[in-house]
């Protein structure tokens, strides 16, 4: 979900909705106001929140707040690399992991690029999660794998962010491909937006990420409406998925608290 939109006080109440109907770990995203790697559902997200004045560290603040209200979930922030490099990757890194967070997730930072942000994400104890693309060759997936924490995020597709009508063979054959370098979860994203999506993924992976789709329906709904339409999608969501976890794992650490 993108912090801040429609406001940070409905953000966080879509947020613990959102983990009271199922939803093992939530991706809190900075609003930032050149998402290339976003396609329009989030990109009008990240405008309405950047005009609304939302800032890192806002975003940095409702994470700890959900992360008193719901301690067991999983936290990822979600971001691009701007935002860190003008707050300070060291102060970031220290108030990421005071506002307890479990990971961070940085869309436009690949691993080959991303020396002195594996240093603090190590230093902090943050889980640092890379994705990994069908077009990624085996040298860049075992770097992606050797540098991954809590789990690898395996993208459906080529391209930017968006629901879709049906998955492409491609996201089945990357995780397959993951899987020769790593034992982390392997999360599946991109396009993914609907019930029949989510079973599929649940074929062949052990996660799957909601992103455009809940932030459309967030725009389609009141603030006040909000939480409760994203809490009754997941539900559905849940239920199509084959698995008897019906939630996160209490003896599992929270970034690791992942299920199909």
């Amino acid at each position: 979900m993108t912090a801040g939109d429609p406001s940070l006080e409905s953000t966080r109440a879509i947020a613990l909705e959102a983990i009271d109907a199922g939803a093992d770990v939530i991706e809190l995203g900075v609003p930032f106001s050149d998402p290339l790697g976003d396609g329009p559902v989030i990109q009008r997200a990240c405008e309405r929140a950047v005009a609304r004045g939302t800032r890192l560290a806002d975003v940095l603040k409702l994470a700890a707040e959900i992360r008193a209200a719901r301690p067991a979930a999983g936290l990822v922030i979600f971001t691009y690399i701007n935002p860190i490099l003008r707050y300070g990757l060291h102060r970031f890194a220290d108030e990421a992991s005071a506002a307890g967070a479990d990971g961070v997730l940085v869309i436009d930072l690949i691993v080959e690029e991303a020396g002195e942000y594996l240093v603090e994400m190590e230093r902090v104890g943050l889980a640092p999660i890379f994705l990994a693309a069908p077009t990624s060759p085996d040298e860049r997936l075992e770097a992606i794998a050797k540098h991954s924490k809590g789990f690898v995020y395996g993208i459906s597709r080529v391209g930017i962010t968006g629901t879709q009508q049906s998955l492409t063979t491609d996201a089945a054959s990357l995780v397959a491909r993951i899987r020769k370098w790593t034992t982390l979860p392997v999360a599946v994203g991109f396009g993914i937006s609907n019930a029949e999506h989510v079973a599929q993924v649940a074929e062949f992976a052990d996660a799957a990420v909601i992103g455009s789709a809940i932030v459309e329906l967030v725009e389609r709904s009141t603030a006040e409406n909000a939480p409760g339409a994203v809490g009754r999608f997941i539900e559905g969501l849940r239920l199509s998925a084959r698995t008897d976890d019906a939630g996160p794992r209490k003896d599992a650490p929270r970034a690791e608290a992942l299920s199909a």
